[in-house]
């Protein structure tokens, strides 16, 4: 009999509260069909160049300025404009030949390393941006109650603050729903608009006061796994139990990856806030008004949003392309980030 691996139900616990509280539960609709790659599609990246890279040359923190507001725990309007602190990337071969702009968007309990595998790629052609967002990462709380709407704001007075031009937005799962809604407020700023299985459709219809709950007990177990995380990414086991409501084959990637979004993802103060935010936050009518191209990329095995949404944001979005890939979780350009680079590169330059 082999070794009982005591970590794995400590961390699957934490998915079956998830998955039991957040009721993105796949509609009736049929599933979207799969859109054959043109080209390699290998699952993961088996030479990753993220690894060679000294990403302390590229980091950066910028304090943006952001309209005062009644502060989180309630209270009086706070007058004037309060700086907001922001850790982000900033990488590219020149920046002065860089037309474009690709700013990065991570989702719920992420981080800019959510986009290791993509910004090495881009950055050889553009400017890339990839940032914390507050209480994420390690961009602290701000003194705004944190919203869909006060992210999309964030990232308008972040693109003035390190001098954005001509930009395209990239946002995964909840930093989809914030870049779909920065892009319906304000338009003109974005040249570009990538939605990668965002969060937007469903979550209208999430009930405020379960998904409240399960996001508590989720943080409430963070610094449980995180006692947990140095051994038990080791383990093929354990990696697969801790990930596998993210990624299709998570026991494929490099361990190195995985350690990266855990170690920088959970346990941050802006998750349960975030949470609150977003649940039954309608952006639906809003989208039929956005006129920025739009890419939208889905995994056909997605169980955190599902799929059928991608269908949902281009019945919406008039201008969009959809690529569907097959055996794919929730975060595409992690899993199949060959591929989304391809994808995503080929709208960019169309």
């Amino acid at each position: 009999m082999g070794e009982r691996d005591q970590d794995a139900p400590s961390t699957t616990l934490i998915g079956q509260l998830l998955e039991e509280f957040f009721p993105f539960a796949p509609p009736s609709s049929p599933l979207p069909d799969p859109t054959p790659p043109e080209g390699p599609d290998p699952y993961g990246n088996p030479d990753p160049v993220w690894l060679e890279i000294d990403w302390r040359a590229h980091l950066r923190r910028v304090e943006v300025p952001m309209p005062g507001e009644p502060p989180p725990d309630g209270g009086q309007q706070v007058e004037g404009e309060q700086p907001t602190a922001v850790n982000y990337v900033d990488m590219s071969r020149s920046a002065e030949d860089a037309r474009l702009t690709v700013l990065f968007v991570h989702g719920l309990s992420g981080s800019w390393q959510n986009w290791l595998e993509n910004i090495p790629h881009f950055a050889s052609r553009h400017r890339v941006l990839a940032l914390d967002l507050p209480g994420f990462g390690h961009s602290p709380m701000p003194t705004w109650r944190l919203s869909i709407e006060g992210y999309a704001r964030l990232l308008h007075r972040f693109c003035d603050a390190v001098g954005v031009g001509d930009c395209a937005l990239v946002g995964n799962s909840m930093g989809g729903f914030i870049a779909a809604e920065a892009a319906s407020a304000e338009p003109e700023r974005f040249e570009k608009l990538a939605l990668v299985s965002a969060a937007g459709v469903s979550s209208v219809r999430l009930r405020r006061q379960p998904a409240e709950t399960a996001a508590r007990m989720a943080t409430a177990a963070a610094p449980l796994l995180l006692k947990l995380q140095e051994r038990g990414m080791r383990r093929p086991r354990v990696r697969w139990a801790t990930f596998k409501g993210l990624f299709q084959h998570p026991e494929l990637l490099r361990r190195e990856l995985l350690l990266e979004q855990f170690q920088n993802g959970a346990g941050r103060p802006g998750f349960l806030p975030a949470v609150q935010g977003l649940v039954g936050y309608d952006i639906l009518d809003q989208l039929a008004e956005v006129e920025v191209p739009t890419l939208i990329v889905w995994g056909r095995n997605d169980h955190v949003v599902p799929p059928q949404d991608a269908i949902g944001f281009a019945q919406r979005l008039r201008n969009s392309w959809t690529v569907i890939f097959d055996d794919t979780g929730h975060v595409p350009q992690l899993e199949r980030p060959v591929r989304f680079n391809r994808v995503l590169e080929t709208f960019l330059s169309s």
